[in-house]
């Protein structure tokens, strides 16, 4: 099967480097090469052609992090599918909406998922659905026969983001947006086939896929994949494969600075600890920084690469807090109110331009037009930059909560509260957490001599949302604090988010 080099890179990294390890699975003690990857991936692909998979349809997994997440989108590059990863965390409603907008042909899960997949509404449509486990699908030698035509701006994957209405949004990346995601990371962050990383982040994710694994494959580099976080297993995985590079969400550090693993080990191959995904505490700078280890934040959104910043890690103390300039193929501006490009230090929303950028949310035109203008990805971040031209993301323009490297946008959190009879008013904001850096806090007025415990509301919610959705922290009040228009005070909510003047129990 022919492709233009420029697509089909697996390929020809495979006969660049093909005895070099390329994907390792930690707990497994399983490993495969550049040349056993394409094969798998070129099997994958012979599989999916054999049950009627073609170009442009969608090819959906549902499964912890697992080798068959690139067979699955490498197959697609050779295909002309389009890869949809699922979060296996949210709830079965909520993976229906997912599968229901984007209608895959085929739908591959790890065998720990068979329950949730029989619950699937969306099954009972009778989609091709396969155990990834068994691996049938890669086990013979395979030749693919045949063109494909694609260009470089087809759809290649949709990884679903949380909506600003509650609903989920498919961020449709390119084959441009993800090859030049991964030159841009090689480039400016000066990744070689020297370099490994370990991935614990979720390879649903686009931290997990594209942020480091999918740069490091195209360079020849190593990507070791792990899923279930344990602070001290990934210390032990850090330093038995060499590992030179890692990216992690705050709270999993906050996980692994307070083991006294941390505190013995001298990491000798690491070159920088990356945090990414919420904001990180400055004890978490501190940790690092008394072991003589260098540590820095980036910044990114599923619908622009992720990766659009790099910092020297010479700068990192000089710059605490700076996501640092934009990269090498990349250009970004802030906006202030006004609309104009806002002056030094002055805060403003950061505008993002770029091939890495996604192409549009599927079936979602109107919150495609909204995010992007005259080709300007409109973050929704607030930010502002330096005398040196160094960037800081200082908030967010919406009100989404980022807990332990989860987006949770309150509308849906609230919507799904006000269901229940006993509610009269439900308001979500997200409090600050050292651990999980925030966490999602519930203020509910119930009716008039109605009773519900926080236990109810806990219940409740996680009949429908994903875990991480469930309100941790839940406040009754007599009434929720309004501004002078009638809108909810979520500032005012912030502020009493002890909950030490509440009134009901």
């Amino acid at each position: 099967m022919g492709l233009d080099w420029e697509f089909d890179w697996i390929t020809n990294r495979a006969r660049l480097s093909p005895h070099t390890v390329a994907i390792v699975h930690a707990e497994q003690g399983i490993n495969w090469t550049f040349s056993e990857v394409n094969h798998r991936a070129q099997a994958a692909a012979s599989w999916l052609k054999k049950q009627g998979i073609v170009k442009g349809d969608r090819v959906a997994l549902l499964s912890p992090n697992h080798v068959a997440y690139f067979d699955l989108l490498f197959a697609c590059i050779k295909l002309g599918a389009i890869f949809v990863p699922i979060n296996w965390r949210l709830s079965s409603h909520e993976i229906d909406y997912i599968l229901q907008d984007c209608t895959p042909k085929l739908i591959g899960f790890h065998s720990s998922f068979v329950e949730k997949v029989a619950e699937l509404d969306y099954v009972q449509l009778e989609p091709i659905t396969f155990e990834i486990d068994h691996e049938g699908y890669f086990a013979k030698e395979i030749s693919l026969e045949g063109e494909v035509e694609i260009s470089e701006l087809d759809p290649l994957a949709i990884l679903y983001t949380g909506g600003t209405t509650g609903k989920p949004k498919g961020v449709v990346l390119s084959h441009q947006s993800i090859i030049w995601n991964g030159l841009n990371t090689v480039l400016s962050w000066n990744l070689s086939k020297e370099d490994t990383t370990l991935t614990y982040m979720p390879l649903f994710h686009t931290g997990g896929l594209n942020a480091l694994s999918i740069p490091l494959l195209m360079v020849g580099g190593k990507v070791v994949i792990a899923s279930d976080y344990d602070p001290v297993e990934a210390i032990r995985y850090l330093n038995h494969y060499h590992c030179t590079i890692v990216l992690l969400v705050p709270t999993m550090y906050h996980m692994m600075v307070n083991t006294d693993e941390f505190k013995k080990s001298l990491f000798p191959t690491v070159k920088i600890f990356l945090s990414g995904g919420a904001p990180c505490s400055l004890e978490i700078y501190k940790a690092f920084r008394s072991r003589g280890l260098t540590f820095k934040e980036g910044y990114g959104l599923t619908e622009a690469g992720p990766n659009n910043f790099y910092i020297d890690p010479d700068k990192v103390d000089e710059k605490l807090g700076s996501v640092g300039k934009p990269m090498l193929f990349n250009i970004v501006k802030i906006i202030n109110e006004d609309g104009e490009q806002a002056g030094t230090d002055e805060v403003g929303e950061l505008l993002i331009k770029g091939k890495h950028v996604f192409l549009n949310y599927w079936n979602n035109q109107e919150a495609t037009d909204e995010a992007l203008s005259s080709n300007w990805l409109q973050t929704g971040d607030l930010a502002k930059k330096d005398g040196d031209g160094y960037y800081y993301i200082v908030g967010r323009k919406k009100d989404m909560i980022i807990t332990g490297g989860e987006n949770v946008y309150p509308l849906e959190v609230e919507h799904w509260i006000t269901e229940l009879p006993q509610v009269a008013e439900a308001a979500v904001v997200g409090l600050p957490d050292q651990k999980w850096g925030e966490i999602v806090a519930a203020f509910i007025v119930l009716k008039e001599n109605e009773q519900l415990t926080k236990e109810d509301i806990k219940h409740h919610c996680a009949t429908k949302l994903g875990k991480y959705k469930v309100p941790k922290q839940i406040i009754f009040l007599n009434q929720l604090p309004k501004t002078h228009v009638g809108k909810i005070d979520k500032k005012a909510l912030k502020k009493h988010g002890d909950g030490s003047t509440a009134t009901k129990n």
